[in-house]
């Protein structure tokens, strides 16, 4: 069996104090929200990231939460995350900054995927597949990810200008865990 390091694991103790909002509402145009919560009864626990995205006439908006804590992931190939999406839209993306540099001025680290629905299932994203954007524009001739010094984990739904399907409205995602492996 793979080496498997848990970021979280919100079925057992971990809780969402440390992840915060990175919404479009840090400009006055954006009217978008996310949230993420832990959802117990005596069967499960997980957490629930909840999402509306509000973009403007051109697609642009963004609604997510990030986690700022270090990781030392050069061990690992991948990313796991065990979720369930509910909703008209399930595009997501896992949003990875490095090295202490988690705010603009700096690109970000971005992985696209689409949430399983109706059964819970593993999502894998290889660190390989992670690309450089910035405000959601895919760059090119910069540095790589560096798995040593991770310093950011945000999980996006996604929206922009830049992509061609243009997710809006509320949607969720259920998390039972994110592990490196």
């Amino acid at each position: 069996m793979a080496l498997a390091n848990y970021l979280f694991d919100f079925t057992k103790a971990d809780n969402v104090d440390v992840w915060q909002e990175q919404s479009d509402t840090v400009r006055d145009v954006g009217m978008s929200k996310a949230v993420l919560i832990i959802h117990q009864n005596k069967g499960f626990r997980r957490a629930i990231f909840f999402v509306l995205l509000n973009p403007q006439m051109n697609g642009a908006g963004f609604a997510g939460i990030r986690a700022l804590q270090t990781y030392d992931l050069r061990n690992y190939t991948k990313l796991q995350i065990r979720c369930r999406g509910q909703g008209q839209y399930n595009g997501y993306k896992v949003v990875l900054r490095h090295k202490g540099l988690n705010d603009e001025p700096n690109y970000s680290f971005e992985q696209y995927f689409q949430a399983p629905k109706d059964e819970f299932a593993e999502s894998n994203l290889l660190f390989s597949d992670f690309k450089a954007y910035y405000r959601g524009k895919r760059v090119t001739n910069n540095e790589t990810l560096d798995l040593s010094q991770v310093t950011s984990l945000g999980i996006q739904m996604y929206g922009g200008v830049y992509q061609r399907i243009k997710q809006k409205g509320p949607a969720t995602l259920e998390i039972d865990w994110i592990r490196a492996v």
